[in-house]
């Protein structure tokens, strides 16, 4: 499907059927793939059949990168369509799991708001924000729909700001404030006869369209290509012009912390890293009718494989191993380093 098909245009369940083509095709990424499947059944309405790929996901025998994430989305789907007693339970081990990745906690928050279990929800969105922005300066992009889902039910529940909720304030760029667009009271509005109240509601609406659209406008990361130091050197032994781009892989490990540093205080969000391989990368300059030494494919192959769901986030959660695979905590490592 093509960024810019309208929505109503898609048929989700001939795109299901091709994404699962494709995780056939290559299994590496077989995990974002098929999530992005069973997405599509969901919208199609064929919700057992979501269900189906997220068993198989989770009975793989390789291992996940994200298995919070997917019993997320298990649950939320199942409790859609009648399963609620296991959806409940899912939601408990997933929150008893306590997932350093904000989407698993999101999602299970939001499950259990569209059932009206607001109190539920409360406690779950806090309970993420708790483990994952406690004694954290600048909370990343990633975590923004946590603090923004925990806002509007708190709102809901008619409760007091506090520091999470001003931060949240804060956080939101849109003209019309979080404290309007999660007023509880909005809803009565609609029903109104009175023009000068429909129309505060439409430019409500539309600010809130607004911030969808802005954070679907960025689907996956803007990723920076990292290289580990074995692959590094299969790649320069195969194709030494490319020693001009990579002097060394401790430069290579320095230039891509300055890179995220850079483009983090340009206010560019959702950032993230992609991990290359020699022949990943050979394959995709073959796709691309090009020889590998063309450097300007490097910056090409890092987005397709941010488009494929390869991307880790950056910075990494609080206490999280650094991003270069030396197994140090990222803030005793390239954490570290003094900004310029």
């Amino acid at each position: 499907m093509r960024p810019d098909t309208p929505a109503e245009n898609v048929d989700h369940t001939a795109e299901a059927a091709r994404l699962e083509r494709t995780a056939g095709l290559y299994p590496e990424d077989a995990e974002a793939l098929l999530l992005r499947a069973a997405a599509h059944l969901e919208l199609s309405g064929d919700r057992p059949a979501a269900t189906t790929l997220y068993d198989r996901l989770l009975a793989a025998s390789t291992p996940l990168e994200d298995p919070h994430l997917i019993r997320a989305l298990k649950a939320s789907n199942l409790w859609e369509y009648g399963h609620e007693a296991e959806a409940r339970a899912i939601i408990d081990g997933v929150r008893a799991a306590s997932p350093r990745d904000p989407a698993p906690w999101v999602i299970i928050a939001e499950s259990l708001e569209s059932h009206d279990e607001l109190e539920q929800a409360q406690e779950t969105f806090t309970e993420g924000a708790r483990l994952l922005l406690t004694d954290v300066a600048e909370p990343p992009y990633s975590t923004h729909p946590l603090l923004f889902g925990r806002h509007r039910v708190r709102r809901m529940l008619g409760l007091s700001h506090d520091e999470w909720d001003t931060l949240a304030d804060t956080l939101h760029s849109m003209p019309v404030s979080l404290d309007e667009l999660h007023d509880p009271k909005r809803v009565w509005s609609l029903g109104s006869d009175n023009p000068a109240e429909l129309e505060a509601e439409i430019s409500r609406l539309r600010a809130e369209l607004g911030a969808y659209r802005e954070a679907l406008s960025r689907p996956f990361p803007v990723a920076v290509l990292h290289w580990p130091a074995p692959e590094l050197t299969e790649l320069i032994t195969a194709y030494p012009s490319l020693t001009t781009e990579y002097p060394s892989h401790e430069d290579h490990l320095t230039t891509i912390e300055a890179a995220l540093r850079e483009l983090s205080a340009s206010g560019t969000p959702n950032l993230g890293i992609v991990t290359g391989t020699v022949p990943s990368y050979e394959a995709f300059a073959a796709s691309e009718l090009s020889s590998p030494e063309d450097t300007t494919l490097l910056p090409q192959y890092a987005t397709t494989l941010a488009a494929r769901g390869r991307a880790v986030a950056w910075p990494p959660q609080r206490g999280a191993a650094c991003w270069c695979g030396s197994g140090t905590a990222y803030g005793e490592c390239h954490g570290a380093q003094t900004q310029a």
